[in-house]
């Protein structure tokens, strides 16, 4: 059943692969916003992936964050959500990321339950 307080922790090392350079979203080796971003929307989808009703999923629709601080190649990187509204299908998250120096990111994330087989069926059809 999904309800307020569900949360989860995703976790990465910044490798070359997730950095700005290799993305594209800039030109150094640091931890890249759009892997951030990543990390968050996986820690949101997993906080509330065994509540969902059987053939669902959920489906990211905005992300609102703030990239506070860099981290290098070798930081572990970790990413927490917390369901802090249910409207019907509509999930309200807040997201936060952080190194082991603190804090590198924080925001709102909303994403949508939908039926795995006709959200599917949409891109199919048009």
């Amino acid at each position: 059943m999904l309800k307020e307080g569900l949360s989860y922790t995703s976790r990465v090392e910044v490798v070359l692969e997730n950095c700005a350079v290799t993305a594209g979203s800039g030109d150094l080796e640091v931890f890249a916003t759009p892997a951030m971003v990543a990390l968050m929307e996986n820690a949101a989808m997993n906080a509330v992936a065994a509540a969902l009703p059987e053939g669902s999923t959920t489906v990211g629709a905005e992300m609102n964050v703030t990239h506070i601080k860099p981290s290098g190649i070798g930081a572990k990187v970790s990413a927490t959500a917390v369901l802090t509204v249910v409207e019907g299908r509509k999930l309200t998250f807040t997201v936060g990321a952080s190194d082991e120096g603190g804090m590198i990111g924080e925001g709102v994330h909303i994403r949508y339950v939908v039926d795995r087989e006709r959200f599917m069926a949409k891109i199919h059809n048009s």
